[in-house]
């Protein structure tokens, strides 16, 4: 989760970039995407160094994704008007892609950490004690 936290992340960044850069530096604002990409892309590769506090940090990321696709959902049928009827049609087009994107990843983000986040704590229960105590403790023993 750590690796796909620091694509996730990237690609935020990417984003952030390549929407100033068609703005032609005119809008700050385009670099939202980036202002919540680099804090991501941080988590990851910190999570990746840091076993230890990988789940907290790995919590901090998905926060900050949900509050990124918050802020972005909004723009999700503007951005399918947009394809059905091209960017000619719709004011701001920029901007709605750029949003549009950026749900559509925070919810992809999302929907895999939710999953990771099962997949463990399912991994978690199905192993057995290692504690001698524990075990002598539930009969097992």
């Amino acid at each position: 989760m750590a690796k796909l936290t620091m694509i996730y992340g990237g690609l935020l960044i990417l984003l952030g970039v390549v929407s100033y850069q068609l703005t032609g530096g005119a809008s700050k604002t385009a670099l939202i995407p980036s202002f919540f990409g680099v804090p991501i892309a941080a988590l990851g590769v910190l999570a990746h160094l840091n076993d230890a506090n990988r789940k907290h940090l790995m919590h901090a990321a998905m926060g900050l994704a949900l509050l990124g696709l918050l802020g972005t959902i909004r723009a999700l049928p503007f951005g399918l008007y947009l394809i059905s009827v091209g960017p000619t049609h719709v004011d701001n087009a920029g901007a709605v892609a750029a949003q549009s994107i950026m749900a559509v990843l925070s919810a992809g983000y999302l929907y895999l950490g939710i999953r990771s986040f099962i997949q463990a704590r399912k991994n978690k229960t199905a192993e057995p004690a290692t504690d001698p105590a524990a075990s002598i403790a539930s009969g097992t023993d």
